[in-house]
């Protein structure tokens, strides 16, 4: 199960200490579980996840859902409502996004049943679209766990590897469509990069989150490995972890904030009862999720997304 996740591959370890980081809150993602609060007081789900706790030989104790002990997986799935998809599921549901899209059925492949045949040839885009457009068109995937429906290196459900060329995740099938229609490397990493800013996703659990953002950094490993038979070099590994570190964040859905953060919410909606202490509530931080919108170049709240989408 380790094989999984390679978390101790050279080019994963240079990029940890981003991979762990919190771009709204400037720390390190939490634990977000007490899956692993025998291992120590710094371990608490309020904790901060320390690079030291997940590199060299502690490596091991962080475990895809698949590998983790039964009990624990009941655990989890009775306290944070935890099931992963399996990818015959995931590639059903990102079949009909991309029949949408596409205006037309089996682009990417042809299911049959559980299992499922790519197609053979170049993805062919209709009229009035390109393969930019696609490329650039942004995904959401929420509590995201370890990011199945993004990138599928994977099954969640049973740990068996999926070969490149039978991948089925959002991000994957617009790597496809990179490697169809790039020449250079300058070029091919351009689009590349412009797919990992186009998909997003969040989660409240922190180990989950780390091995979904460590599933997109081996993606780009594979995939770079397999079209120019080489690994990556600093300056692109670097790049595309901070987009991931950006694109996925830690999250509480119900709130949009980060979990655990106070709330304000007698103060926010103007009802604040006799009890409530109203320079203590003032000064309760507030910490909405930000993101990053990489065609405007800035970060913003993701409530103001959510926002503008009412709006519209």
């Amino acid at each position: 199960m380790e094989d999984l996740l390679n978390l101790n591959s050279r080019a994963v370890t240079s990029v940890l200490k981003l991979l762990i980081k919190d771009k709204t809150t400037k720390k390190n993602i939490l634990w977000g579980t007490s899956s692993y609060s025998h291992l120590g007081d710094t371990y608490g789900e309020r904790e901060q996840i320390l690079l030291d706790q997940v590199t060299g030989f502690f490596a091991s104790d962080i475990l895809p859902r698949v590998a983790k002990a039964a009990d624990d997986q009941a655990a989890r799935t009775k306290k944070k409502a935890e099931v992963f998809t399996p990818s015959w599921i995931c590639n059903k549901m990102n079949n009909y996004c991309d029949e949408e899209w596409f205006g037309r059925k089996d682009v990417f492949n042809v299911e049959d049943g559980q299992t499922w045949t790519p197609t053979e040839g170049k993805i062919e885009f209709p009229d009035g679209k390109t393969w930019q457009d696609y490329v650039d068109s942004r995904r959401l995937e929420i509590t995201c766990g370890e990011a199945p429906y993004i990138v599928s290196r994977y099954d969640t459900s049973t740990g068996e590897i999926i070969p490149l060329e039978r991948r089925i995740g959002l991000l994957d099938r617009k790597l496809r469509v990179v490697n169809e229609n790039t020449e250079s490397t300058s070029e091919w990493f351009k689009w590349v990069t412009r797919a990992f800013q186009s998909v997003y996703g969040y989660e409240w659990q922190g180990d989950n989150l780390l091995i979904a953002r460590i599933n997109l950094v081996n993606t780009f490993i594979d995939y770079i490995h397999e079209r120019w038979y080489r690994d990556p070099n600093n300056v692109e590994i670097k790049t595309i972890a901070n987009i991931v570190a950006w694109n996925f964040w830690q999250m509480d859905g119900l709130t949009n904030r980060v979990p655990y953060a106070e709330q304000r919410t007698a103060v926010e909606d103007g009802q604040i009862s006799l009890f409530d202490d109203l320079a203590e509530l003032e000064k309760a931080p507030v910490m909405d999720c930000r993101v990053f919108d990489w065609r405007a170049d800035k970060s913003i709240f993701f409530t103001d997304i959510i926002r503008e989408g009412k709006r519209k």
